[in-house]
């Protein structure tokens, strides 16, 4: 077979056909890691490095020219799963460090004329997470619907990202979550706006009030979903963990996950934009239900070991057929604290167990920050043996 190049091999995975080899890359390659591992050099670099399919992270939001809206002047820089922020004068972000010995605290607080909303946002050297959430009361959420910008996607400047990448890489992006922290999904948005725990208890209690949430969050992504239309992007993210089985049960994934994140696929595709449902945990009693939202791609296909629950050969039998399968590498235990020949063999395991027929691409599950380096060579070493 001949030569592909990685945008190629990418695409025909997709397409749930057999690439020249089984295309394999990492999800986010977290700054830490490259600061650590690789002297603060650019994910493409190191892809290249290790000769991997590489994957170009971008999500340039653009306000629209009704005059009203404009970019958060305020913004120091642009965050994980962020981008610029879109502002007016009823929708102002301020922010003041909080004094604390341990970690990097910020508060964020969202001035509208009714009423400000707040959150805390903790950091390290890893990741950044939730101190305090910003819907604190139920009528918060009026506040998001009367107030809450749409950001638009900047098609002009992702096809210049695509142009000058070309064939050398996969363009990637996400549907667009909350300002500051927030995830793609609706359901997984609402889980980092609210709490997952008193999600999950609104959903007995109030579930009247937990449909009127998901309905405000995915109006503004469907704004930003029809904004896409000509973005040369290659695949979009959707979803999130906190829609898990691990997390939620499959009546509440149904009721509460899959009608809501389903339109959003649909409103995708009518914008020519490929879907890629992401599901960091527990996944196997939900297989066809995610399935059914009809995305293009699903992942991340946790192990067991890893504390999720996927068996990739069974999944590639139930779903392999309908979607491209991203991830299932156990890069817990076998990127660290194993011998070369675990390496291999788990490449083999993943290979082996989705790779038939192809509609797969081989990838770590999900981010990882400590490592040994030479066993990610040999799993890339690996991984460049298994051919079509």
């Amino acid at each position: 077979m001949i030569e592909m190049t990685s945008k190629e091999r990418f695409i025909k995975a997709f397409n749930r056909e057999k690439p020249d080899r089984l295309p394999f890359t990492t999800h986010h390659l977290m700054p830490y890691f490259l600061d650590k591992y690789f002297d603060g050099r650019s994910s493409m670099e190191f892809f290249r490095e290790y000769n991997m399919d590489p994957i170009v992270w971008i999500n340039p939001h653009m306000h629209s020219n009704s005059g009203k809206d404009y970019y958060d002047t305020t913004q120091k820089s642009i965050g994980f799963l962020e981008s610029r922020r879109i502002v007016n004068d009823n929708w102002r972000i301020e922010t003041e460090k909080v004094e604390d010995k341990t970690y990097d605290l910020t508060r964020y607080s969202f001035v509208t004329p009714k009423k400000t909303l707040s959150m805390v946002l903790g950091s390290n050297q890893h990741t950044s997470w939730v101190v305090e959430h910003l819907i604190k009361e139920k009528s918060d959420i009026e506040i998001l619907a009367e107030y809450m910008t749409h950001p638009l996607c900047d098609v002009e400047k992702v096809n210049e990202t695509a142009e000058k990448h070309g064939n050398d890489a996969l363009i990637r992006s996400h549907i667009c979550s909350f300002d500051v922290f927030g995830q793609p999904g609706c359901w997984q948005d609402a889980a980092c706006l609210y709490g997952i725990e008193p999600l999950i208890m609104e959903t007995y209690d109030d579930p009247e009030w937990i449909h009127e949430f998901l309905t405000i969050l995915q109006a503004r992504k469907m704004t930003y979903i029809k904004s896409m239309k000509g973005a040369a992007y290659d695949i979009l993210e959707l979803g999130g963990g906190d829609a898990s089985t691990t997390v939620i049960s499959p009546m509440l994934f149904n009721e509460y996950v899959a009608p809501y994140d389903s339109k959003l696929i649909e409103a995708a595709h009518e914008a020519g934009q490929r879907i890629v449902y992401h599901t960091c945990g527990g996944m196997m009693p939900i297989l066809e239900d995610i399935a059914d939202m009809k995305p293009d791609a699903m992942e991340t296909f946790t192990p067991a070991e890893m504390g999720a629950d996927v068996n990739l050969a069974e999944a590639k039998k139930r779903i392999g057929d309908r979607v491209c399968m991203i991830g299932g590498f156990n890069q817990v235990h076998f990127l660290k604290d194993c011998t070369p020949e675990d390496t291999r063999k788990e490449v083999r395991r993943c290979f082996e167990g989705a790779g038939g027929g192809g509609g797969y691409i081989m990838s770590p599950s999900d981010h990882f920050f400590d490592i040994d380096i030479e066993l990610f060579r040999v799993m890339t070493d690996e991984a460049l043996k298994c051919t079509y």
